[in-house]
């Protein structure tokens, strides 16, 4: 009785604790990773995406786990050499191999989007263009990943992703990160927030209009994401990035120079831009510099290959000659932004993000904290375009000279875009918010882009425990009431009453 006993409470304790560590013990990360490259027009960056196997509402909770910056130029650099343009993008492959676990690099897929850069090569060099891609796409099936294609991204898209972006980190599609929480000023009446994009050779601005109308519908996309359908006014401006903007400012600077000046550039191949500061000097190839489609309609024969630009360092001027950038003599539609380009009303808050918020930042001009008005930010900026080049290069030796050298264009520009442009005023200013990073991720297209993709990949089950929340506390039941029958059972034996004790004697 005794060896019974105890080999029944031995069995219902065991089995109560193979039960609870059983049913109660982690259940396994199911994750999925996803990897987007961002080939820019000067740069490209790899980032890792991850999220869970178990999507919800049709779109996957995604976030980013690395990043990582190629060296050299952007793919589009490489016309010259287009066999060079994957293998450039190998260092920043291996690191994605050492960021996402060997088992799952099979299954992870990889996506190349090129932006405004290689647009403007299709359009310069379309064989260069093909033989780019073509040696990028190689290096990307080589790579142990799930290569899923390299492809040259539209306008419109680049801005609809970069919305869904900033807006997903906002927590505007669903409260995931909490992130909200820390940038409350973010939140507008309206659903979600604007997006503002500036590149090297492309600006996009994406927004959701409660006034859009259906004369420009080539301007407008549908999403659906977490359940809800959004309607999104989105443009794109080719050639007006910062980089091509600039190289357009000099291709009208030389066009509307009066006769005087080409005498006198004849002696001295001198061009004095007044958004250089006082005593920089660069020097440009006339060859080069009127190839590129965005200033081939503004080429000019000059008397001379080479030409000088002086810096003058006067931001009143250099606003002047930015906003002849801007055609706003003709409008089709209702509203325009610029060049007869559809634009509703501004709505909302907006994100601004990439070269606006690169340019701001070093100018100091991104504090959420204290937001500056319009009237300081222009002050700000045309204080530092009057300082000297000298002292601007000992402040931030760091820096390196060929963006130095243009943050008194890049902010004068930017200014001229959101104000000339997209018409921006005093009133609404504090509405636009400089974003770098929400949380750990970076603002841009690319997390937009994974996050779309993911609605094209099933859902897995979630992981569950082995047994069910009833059978669990069935089971639990039942070997509780066993122990305690068993112990019962054995306290009764040894615990008789003496009168039965004697009579069994």
């Amino acid at each position: 009785i005794l060896l019974i006993l105890g080999f029944l409470s031995t069995l219902a304790v065991i089995a109560l604790i193979a039960v609870a560590v059983t049913q109660n013990k982690p259940l396994p990360k199911n994750i999925k990773y996803g990897i987007v490259l961002d080939a820019g027009s000067s740069h490209t960056n790899l980032y890792v995406y991850e999220w869970p196997a178990e999507k919800e509402n049709d779109t996957g909770v995604v976030k980013q786990v690395e990043v990582c910056k190629v060296e050299g130029p952007g793919i589009s650099g490489y016309s010259h050499a287009t066999e060079k343009a994957g293998p450039s993008l190998l260092q920043c492959l291996q690191k994605a191999k050492e960021v996402i676990p060997s088992i799952q690099h099979k299954e992870t897929p990889v996506y190349l989007g090129a932006t405004a850069g290689m647009r403007l090569l299709r359009l310069e060099n379309e064989s260069a263009a093909d033989k780019v891609l073509s040696s990028v796409e190689k290096t990307l099936r080589l790579a142990p990943f799930n290569f899923q294609g390299a492809r040259i991204i539209t306008g419109q898209e680049e801005g609809a992703y970069g919305w869904i972006t900033i807006n997903y980190l906002l927590g505007n599609f669903k409260q995931v990160s909490g992130w909200t929480k820390l940038l409350h000023s973010l939140k507008s009446i309206s659903e979600t927030s604007g997006a503002l994009d500036l590149g090297g050779a492309s600006t996009q601005i994406t927004f959701v209009s409660k006034e859009l109308s259906s004369e420009s519908p080539e301007n407008q996309l549908y999403f659906r994401l977490y359940g809800k359908d959004y309607q999104v006014y989105t443009h794109s401006f080719l050639c007006y990035g910062k980089d091509q903007a600039l190289q357009q400012k000099l291709a009208r600077d030389l066009q509307a120079t009066c006769i005087d000046f080409y005498f006198q550039a004849m002696e001295n191949r001198s061009l004095f831009d007044p958004c250089f500061h006082h005593g920089y000097q660069r020097t440009i190839n006339i060859s080069d510099f009127f190839k590129n489609p965005c200033t081939s309609d503004k080429k000019k024969q000059l008397p001379f290959s080479q030409l000088y630009i002086q810096g003058v360092g006067d931001y009143q001027k250099c606003r002047k000659n930015i906003q002849k950038l801007f055609n706003k003599t003709n409008c089709p539609y209702s509203s325009c932004s610029f060049n007869g380009i559809y634009l509703p009303r501004l709505q909302g808050d907006f994100g601004a993000f990439s070269a606006f918020y690169f340019v701001m930042n070093f100018l100091n001009l991104t504090s959420e904290v204290r937001p500056y008005s319009l009237n300081e930010v222009t002050n700000t900026i045309k204080n530092f375009c009057a300082r000297p080049w000298q002292e601007v290069k000992t402040t931030y030796h760091r820096v390196k000279e060929k963006y130095l050298s243009e943050y008194c264009f890049s902010g004068a520009y930017i200014l001229s875009l959101l104000e000339d442009g997209y018409e921006f005023t005093e009133s609404n200013w504090q509405r636009i918010h400089f974003l770098g990073k929400i949380g750990s991720s970076d603002a841009g297209w690319t997390l937009g882009y994974m996050l779309n993709l993911t609605n094209m990949i099933p859902a897995e089950e979630p992981a569950v425990p082995p047994l069910s929340h009833g059978s669990y506390v069935g089971l639990m039941v039942l070997c509780s009431l066993v122990l305690v029958s068993v112990l019962l059972f054995a306290w009764l034996l040894f615990h008789k009453p003496k009168c039965l004790q004697k009579g069994v004697v």
